[in-house]
């Protein structure tokens, strides 16, 4: 499975590691993926688009 969204495409960034010297090391941000079923399918969806059908599915 891929490192990415399956409902906003959210996937993987670059962003540096700062020392106390301030020296930079290129590092991944990953997005915070979580195992979700809907209708007998799993899915993996970030936190944000999961809150965010949770907020629909209650109206």
């Amino acid at each position: 499975m891929s490192m990415s969204c399956y409902m906003c495409g959210k996937k993987a960034t670059r962003a540096n590691h700062v020392s106390h010297s301030n020296v930079k090391v290129p590092r991944r941000q990953k997005p915070n993926l979580q195992l979700l079923k809907v209708d007998g399918q799993s899915m993996r969806v970030c936190s944000t688009c999961r809150r965010t059908m949770n907020k629909d599915l209650k109206k």
